[in-house]
C-alpha cells in the first residue's frame, strides 16, 4: 500500500479560515459538512501559483484538524481538484470520515478514472460537485461517485426537473446545493433529492399570529430571573414547574461536558453544580431543543446557533481579555441571532419577549456596534464569502486570520461536546 509523504510547510498557514456548511437529509437532520478552506487575502481556496502546494496546504489543514472535532459524528465533504486527486497527499485524510468532492474543473480522463477506482478500493467515497448538466464528463464520473451535487442556482430556469430525472440512480444520492429558500427545498424534495446544502433552514419564515410555546416562555422567564439576580429558591421553583427543563437539566449535569464525578438527582444540587453563568448559557441553547427529540446535536439550527454563540464569545475574549461579562454578551448575541427563525416571528417581536441590553438589540436588529460587526463577520464566514471582504472586516477588528482560525476550531470542538448533553 502506498504511504503518504510528509506534507510541505505552507507560508499560507496563517491566512486560512474555515467555512463549514451543513448538509441535511430529508428529515432535516445533519449528515455532514462541506469544509471550505479559504485564504483570507484572496477570492478562492489557497489561490497561489503552485497548484500542487495549494492542494497540499488544503489537505494538510483538513487532516490536521482531526475530523471528529470538526464534524462530530457527521461526514466531512472535502474539495479536491485534479492535482489533489492525483497526489499522494490525499492519503492524509481519514477515509472513514471524508467524502472527496471532485470539483467541476476535473476532466474524466482515463488516468483520473483509474485514480478514483484506486482510491475507492482504499475505502474513499466520492461526490461530484457543481453539476448543472449531464455532460460527457459527468456521465463518466457519475458511476464512480456516491453523491451527485446539483447546483440549483446556476441552472437555467425550468431545467432542474429534467436533470434530476436523468441523474437519478439507485447507486447515487442526489444533493441539492445552494438551497436558499424553503420553496427551493420543497421543490428538490418533490424531485427526489436526498441531501440539501444551503441556508434555507436558517431563514426566518414569519407566521402571522405565531406565538412562543409555553415551554419556551418558561425558559425566557428563567433567563429574566437570572438577569434580575433572583434568589436560588425562586430559580429552582421555576425550573421545577417545567418537566422538560427539569429532565434536560438533570441529563446535562450527568454528562462528561459538566465533569461531575457522581450522579446528581436533584434540581437544587444540579443548579448548584452548574452555576448561574453556565445555567444561563444552557437555557439559551435549550430554546433550540424540541421536546421528545432524539440526538438533538444533529439539529442544524441548534448547531448553527451554538457555534455562533461560542465563536462570538471567544472573539470577544480574544479582543477584550479579562472582560468576562462582555464575552457572555457575545455568546448571547450569537445564540439569539437565529431566534426569529426558531420562533417564526420577527426579531423585534422576539426582543419584546425578553429584556436585552441596547447593544444586543442593536447587533440583532441592525448588525451595528462591535457585537453586530462580529456577528456579520461570522455570517459571511458561514457562507464562504470572498476572502478580500473578510480580510477587510478582520482588519477593522484587529483580528488576524490565524486567530480567527484558532477561535473557529475551539468553538466547533466546544459545541460538539456541549450539545451532546441535550
Amino acid at each position: 500500500m502506498m504511504t503518504a509523504p510528509e506534507l510541505p510547510p505552507s507560508k499560507l498557514a496563517d491566512n486560512f479560515f474555515l467555512a463549514r456548511q451543513p448538509i441535511l437529509n430529508r428529515g432535516q437532520r445533519l449528515v455532514g459538512y462541506e469544509l471550505l478552506f479559504r485564504d483570507a487575502h484572496t477570492d478562492s481556496a489557497a489561490n497561489i501559483t503552485d497548484q500542487a502546494a495549494a492542494t497540499a496546504t488544503v489537505i494538510a489543514h483538513a487532516s490536521e484538524l482531526g475530523m471528529g472535532h470538526v464534524v462530530g459524528d457527521q461526514m466531512a465533504f472535502v474539495n479536491v481538484d485534479g492535482v489533489g486527486l492525483m497526489s499522494d497527499f490525499i492519503r492524509f485524510l481519514p477515509n472513514d470520515k471524508v467524502i472527496l468532492e471532485i470539483l467541476e474543473t476535473v476532466k474524466a480522463t482515463p488516468d483520473v478514472l483509474d485514480r478514483i477506482r484506486e482510491l475507492r478500493q482504499a475505502g474513499f467515497r466520492f461526490a461530484l460537485d457543481d453539476v448543472i448538466g449531464a455532460t460527457e464528463d459527468v456521465q463518466k464520473l457519475q458511476a464512480l461517485c456516491d453523491v451527485i451535487k446539483v447546483d440549483i442556482q446556476d441552472m437555467r430556469p425550468g431545467t432542474l426537473p429534467a436533470l434530476a430525472r436523468v441523474l437519478k440512480n439507485p447507486k447515487q444520492k442526489l444533493l441539492a446545493e445552494k438551497v436558499e429558500t424553503v420553496e427551493q427545498f420543497r421543490q428538490c424534495m418533490d424531485l427526489g433529492f436526498e441531501y440539501f446544502q444551503g441556508y434555507y433552514f436558517a431563514r426566518p419564515v414569519i407566521l402571522s399570529g405565531k406565538k412562543i410555546s409555553p415551554s419556551q416562555r418558561c425558559v425566557l422567564h428563567l433567563l429574566e430571573l437570572l438577569d434580575a439576580d433572583a434568589s436560588s429558591h425562586e430559580i429552582e421553583s421555576s425550573v421545577k414547574h417545567d418537566a422538560l427543563i427539569t429532565l434536560n437539566l438533570l441529563r446535562l449535569v450527568n454528562t462528561p461536558a459538566v465533569g461531575t464525578r457522581y450522579r446528581i438527582n436533584s434540581v437544587g444540587h444540579a443548579l448548584m453544580v452548574l452555576g448561574r453563568r453556565q445555567l444561563k448559557r444552557w437555557l439559551q441553547i435549550l430554546l433550540y431543543v424540541k421536546a421528545g427529540g432524539a440526538q438533538e446535536f444533529t439539529s442544524p439550527l441548534l448547531q448553527l446557533a451554538t457555534t455562533r454563540g461560542k465563536t462570538l464569545e471567544l472573539m470577544v475574549e480574544h479582543l477584550r481579555p479579562g472582560q468576562r461579562v462582555s464575552a457572555d454578551i457575545g455568546f448571547t448575541v450569537g445564540v439569539m441571532s437565529l431566534m426569529d427563525t426558531l420562533f417564526s416571528i420577527q426579531m423585534r417581536d422576539v426582543l419584546e419577549s425578553v429584556n436585552v441590553l441596547d447593544e444586543v438589540r442593536a447587533a440583532l436588529l441592525h448588525r451595528s456596534g462591535d457585537y453586530g460587526s462580529m456577528l456579520s463577520l461570522i455570517e459571511h464566514i458561514e457562507r464562504g464569502r470572498e476572502g478580500q471582504v473578510l480580510a477587510q472586516m478582520l482588519s477593522q477588528m484587529s483580528l488576524r486570520p490565524s486567530d480567527l482560525y484558532a477561535i473557529q476550531l475551539a468553538a466547533i470542538e466546544w459545541v460538539t461536546e456541549y450539545t451532546r448533553g441535550f
